[in-house]
């Protein structure tokens, strides 16, 4: 049901939030005019994960799973199910973080009615802790989760509708914002245009690649595709280059608009235009943050219910997660199951204590994904030729990439800690030993048309790898141990029940056999 226009939107409404409003300011403090060169760095590296995630799409287009069943692919069903669990934590607790702030929100539109401002109990939209602040209840967030909870059982129909509605919306707001902020454009404050130098810009790029998380959501909509082979790739490409094209228009205008030491970090956007006197503007900002917030919360919880989807019909969950309705064609059970997951965390507890250790999830994704398109691409000589003494070629391969990620963590380190520049040198250089091996150690099959093909395989999947483990090493200290934590937790879930009742599968490391996935091989 959902066409190349739709999956677009998708991926737009599940990238773009209330953070194009927000995160420019709080960037352009440090990294000045050039927070504009960050969004534009942020966005290239994304692009390299895009490419990735556009050719796995495009190999496996009849199922959901994403990342989860790339990983199953490639892999073997623990690696997978270690990615799922990564992935699940950040969704949940990002979905009711979201949700609590669009209850803000709301409740900010309902004080600009003079009878009601000032008058609105805390627990109903902002919050009211309780036994010193375990406890934060806040009652209209878990309404809005069941509201959008009930749209997307509906069908898939209803709720490409809303996303498609919402998200035009404010894609409109946000072209409106920027013509009418050029306008206010003053050339004169881009000057310095650097002005901490360009560690600030990188520095800075590090924080805005989380703004462009979301695309990924395109390839977990493989079963409501029309022509998924064809418009899953346009749809992850497209969302992506056209997010790149309006953050880094905001970041000029906003930058030009007012001097970068003057920019709020609550609401810049906001700030700037009733600096200048725009107050209709203003409003515009505060619907635009309205439908970005709804949009990526109902992107995310359609998301989830599909990854729940696709491990119940493997057997690593109860296979209540894997039925879906006759009628509504939706997985009714996975769907009302994050709703009241992330319901129950936005309605009782302050889940924006936890977004320091968030984002994890979604770089273990994408890592791994950059990984199995390497793996998917070896030749089946990889698995059975030696290499040294037991060690197959494709275990020789693996390794290498092992490699390459704990150098780029390792040089993430050292530039996050101000170590000697020699360790990341240093880093560099193995891993461009461990790229070396990669690219002439292994035996690549090309992608037959019409399939979506990642290009320069294996060095764009590389280099994706090495990026995204150094933006791992500049998350909170918190956010690595929840890593190591929930790893041992999901081994001992996988231990106990999943290898017990998964779903027999080829070990052909290049097909799929559960579910309906055409065999791969060569």
């Amino acid at each position: 049901q959902l066409g190349v226009l739709e999956l677009v939107l998708l991926g737009i409404g599940a990238s773009i939030g209330a953070g194009i409003f927000v995160i420019t300011g709080t960037v352009a403090r440090d990294a000045g005019p050039g927070v504009t060169i960050s969004f534009a760095l942020a966005g290239a590296a994304c692009v390299l994960n895009a490419l990735c995630y556009a050719e796995l799409a495009s190999r496996f287009p009849a199922v959901v799973g994403g990342a989860y069943l790339y990983t199953y692919a490639a892999f073997n069903e623990l690696t997978a199910f270690l990615v799922f669990t990564q992935l699940m934590l950040d969704y949940h607790i990002g979905a009711a973080s979201i949700a609590r702030s669009l209850a803000s929100y709301f409740i900010q539109f309902l004080e600009l009615i003079p009878s009601v401002k000032g008058n609105v109990p805390s627990w109903i939209g902002h919050g009211e802790e309780f036994f010193g602040g375990v406890v934060s209840v806040n009652i209209l967030a878990p309404i809005l989760l069941l509201i959008l909870t009930v749209i997307l059982c509906r069908g898939v129909k209803e709720s490409s509708a809303v996303n498609t509605f919402m998200t035009t919306l404010k894609i409109i707001i946000v072209i409106v914002v920027v013509f009418a902020g050029v306008f206010e454009v003053d050339v004169s404050n881009w000057s310095p245009f650097m002005p901490n130098g360009f560690k600030a810009v990188v520095t800075g790029s590090t924080v805005v690649f989380f703004a462009y998380v979301g695309f990924d959501a395109v390839a977990n909509s493989a079963e409501e595709a029309k022509n998924p082979q064809r418009d899953l790739p346009i749809g992850i490409l497209g969302s992506l280059l056209a997010c790149v094209i309006l953050y880094v228009a905001v970041c000029l205008v906003i930058t030009g608009m007012l001097p970068y030491t003057l920019l709020g970090e609550d609401a810049p956007l906001a700030e700037a235009f009733s600096a200048k006197g725009l107050k209709f503007v203003t409003v515009l900002i505060s619907i635009g943050a309205v439908a970005g917030l709804t949009t990526t919360l109902l992107v995310g919880l359609y998301v989830q219910s599909r990854l729940y989807l696709g491990l119940g019909r493997d057997g690593l969950l109860p296979s209540i997660f894997s039925k879906v309705h006759p009628t509504l064609h939706t997985p009714l059970h996975s769907q009302i199951w994050v709703g009241c997951v992330a319901a129950v965390l936005a309605g009782l507890f302050n889940v924006h204590a936890l977004s320091h250790i968030l984002s994890v999830g979604t770089l273990t994704g994408y890592s791994v994904v950059s990984a199995c398109v390497i793996t998917l691409r070896w030749s089946d000589k990889a698995t059975n030729s030696r290499s040294l003494g037991k060690i197959s070629i494709w275990q020789e391969g693996v390794f290498c990439l092992v490699i390459v990620a704990l150098c780029g963590f390792i040089a993430g380190i050292s530039y996050r800690f101000s170590y000697s520049i020699a360790f990341i040198i240093i880093a560099f250089l193995i891993a461009t030993v461990g790229s070396f091996s990669l690219l002439y150690r292994q035996v690549y099959v090309p992608v037959d048309p019409p399939r979506f093909s990642c290009p320069g395989v294996p060095m764009v999947p590389i280099v994706s790898v090495f990026f995204n483990m150094f933006l791992f090493a500049q998350l909170h200290e918190e956010a690595w141990y929840r890593f190591v934590i929930l790893s041992l937790i999901a081994v001992g879930v996988y231990a106990g029940y999943g290898q017990y009742n998964a779903v027999p599968s080829t070990s052909d490391h290049s097909s799929v056999a559960y579910h309906g996935v055409p065999s791969e091989a060569p």
